[in-house]
């Protein structure tokens, strides 16, 4: 059995683009989720290799060191709990990134920082931030629904966050993207 962790998979579509490779391998996937594959076998090093360039090609990497793979693990642990996760419990960051990456969170904070030369926090609030702009560019919930899904305290916190972050404030930010959009029958 083989692990591998994967650099830049952050969406459904990057989990069918590497199983796609994978396949064309000829490689037996026992289980594969955002940056992490689990094989059946462990890879030999040419197959290792001709992966490693297909992926590279699709703007993937394959990580070995350890830390890389922290990191990479906590990115995709953010994006999970940010864009996937329909619950609408409050979450306490430190808690689930120390519970399912198996460090106390100081680590991991220290780790991510000196690494990235950002915060978790700053990366979580970035990634809530993108998921506010895909939602007001949908155009089907309220900025209080908004600000409830993403467990916001209140509308006012998600405005402030959100102009802080982008410079503008939600509402100007969808009538931006509502004055670009063009009615299907232009397109």
């Amino acid at each position: 059995m083989d692990r591998l962790f994967i650099k830049n998979m952050v969406c459904n579509r990057c989990v069918m683009a590497v199983q796609n490779e994978l396949d064309k391998l000829g490689v037996n996937v026992k289980h594969i989720k955002l940056g992490e594959v689990t094989l059946d076998k462990q890879l030999s090093k040419a197959e290792r290799d001709t992966l490693d360039n297909a992926l590279t090609n699709l703007g993937f990497e394959l990580i070995d060191d350890r830390k890389s793979r922290i990191i990479e693990q906590i990115k995709t642990a953010v994006i999970n709990l940010v864009h996937y996760q329909q619950d609408h419990k409050k979450h306490n960051l430190s808690d689930i990134l120390s519970k399912e990456l198996h460090h106390d969170y100081s680590y991991l904070s220290n780790l991510f920082s000196e690494v990235e030369g950002v915060t978790i926090e700053k990366y979580f609030i970035a990634q809530k931030i993108e998921k506010v702009k895909e939602l007001l560019v949908y155009g089907e919930l309220t900025l209080s629904e908004i600000a409830n899904m993403l467990n916001y305290s209140s509308v006012a916190y998600l405005s402030n966050q959100f102009k802080k972050v982008t410079g503008l404030t939600p509402s100007h930010f969808k009538k931006i993207k509502e004055d670009k959009r063009k009615p299907l029958d232009q397109v």
